[in-house]
Order: C-alpha cells, then structure tokens, then sequence
C-alpha cells in the first residue's frame, strides 16, 4: 500500500477511535445517572467493539496499529519499516485529536479544554505497563499463530483490561495525549500524561520481548541446516 494511504488509515482509524472512547464516555455520564461503574462499561463496551470494527477494515490497509506503542514493537519486530515509524505516530497523534475535538462537538462542548483528572501513583503506572504489555502480547500472539482472530482478540482484551488495571487501560501513547485535552469522563490531566506514556512504553517492550521467547520467528532453511 502505498504510504499515503496508510497514513490516512492510521489517521482516520484513531480519530475513530477517539471519538468513541470520548464520546462514549460523554453519553455515559449523561445518561448513568451518576453509576460510575455503569458509565465505566458503557465505555469499555464502545470501545472494544470499534475496536473490532476499526481492525477489520483498516487492518488490510495499514496494519490498523492506531497506536505509537504498537508501531514501535512492529519496527522493532522488523513488521514496519523504520522509515515509516515517525509518519504512523504522527497521523496517530493527529488522528486522536481531531477525534477528541469530533466528540467535543458532537455534543456541543468546548473543542479545546484539558483535562482536570488526576490519574497517578505507582499502581496506575504498573496498571498501563499490564496493560500495555497484555496488549502486545495479544497482537503478536495473534499474529503468530491465527491473525484472522486479531480484531476480535484485540476489542475484548480492551474491553476486559479497562476493567482489571487499576488506569483503565490507555495502553497508547496517542490515545493518552489526546485523552489530556478533554475535560471529559475519560480525561487525563495533562501533569500525568508522561507518566502513562513511559509506561505504556515499558509494556510494550516488555511485552515484544515475552512474545519473542513464546513464539520464536522460523528459522530459514539454511539455519535450520545448521541446526541439525
């Protein structure tokens, strides 16, 4: 594909993406009457299931990665080309803006705010290094062993990790910046942005090198010539 296209895929699905984790989180608050559990599945449930939706289509166009993390682990993986690792995270960024800003509008907010939430402290950060490492593990594990499976795979683990770390699972570097500028139900103050990314990074990589050691690439034939 070319790289235009992937980047517009990348974009779009992460505007997508936002949209729904903002505005599902927006519609929730409205309408849960104040049931912060019941507010926290709306979201969770919106979230996986575009999830599903996003992977399916997008995933033949770009690898449908929506996610700095991911495209990281897939160059590092030898699945992405360098060259194409800073163009992705961009049109990641800029995708979970404008959908931060789509949600915004839709339900006639502010487009620019940043958000007052304080999300913090040694548990929230090993709950995005769990999550983000669960993640890549699932994406690779996928990969190796049945990739028709990823969409699916993929929109439930989201949907059970918002539910089992104690951050709610981001898991993604462009879905916490974008996150920060809303004033929402599920915003990030901007202060502990940081914080979330160094740990999502840290998953990630953590989670590359577990996958590595379950699923070893296979061997070319003349390695495993050698071998024997």
């Amino acid at each position: 594909m070319p790289l235009v296209r992937r980047l517009l895929a990348e974009c779009l699905g992460t505007a997508f993406l936002l949209a729904t984790v903002i505005g599902s989180g927006i519609m929730a608050t409205q309408l849960a009457g104040g049931n912060v559990a019941l507010a926290l599945l709306c979201n969770a449930m919106a979230t996986g299931a575009m999830l599903v939706v996003l992977i399916t289509i997008l995933g033949p166009v770009s690898g449908a990665q929506l996610n700095p993390a991911v495209s990281l682990v897939m160059a590092l993986d030898r699945r992405l080309a360098w060259a194409a690792v800073v163009p992705y995270i961009a049109a990641q960024v800029a995708g979970a803006m404008l959908g931060v800003w789509l949600a915004h509008a839709m339900f006639d907010l502010p487009l620019l705010q940043l958000s007052t939430t304080i999300r913090t402290g040694p548990g929230q950060w090993l709950g995005e290094i769990i999550a983000t490492f669960g993640l890549v593990l699932t994406i690779l594990g996928c990969i190796a062993q049945a990739p028709k499976t990823t969409p699916v795979a993929v929109g439930l683990y989201i949907l059970a990790a918002y539910w089992f770390t104690s951050s709610t699972s981001f898991a993604n570097p462009a879905v916490t910046i974008a996150r920060a500028l809303s004033d929402t139900f599920a915003g990030i103050a901007p202060a502990d942005a940081p914080a979330f990314i160094a740990a999502q990074l840290v998953g990630a990589l953590l989670g590359l090198a577990a996958a590595r050691l379950l699923w070893p690439a296979p061997q070319s034939a003349d390695e495993a010539a050698t071998v024997r």
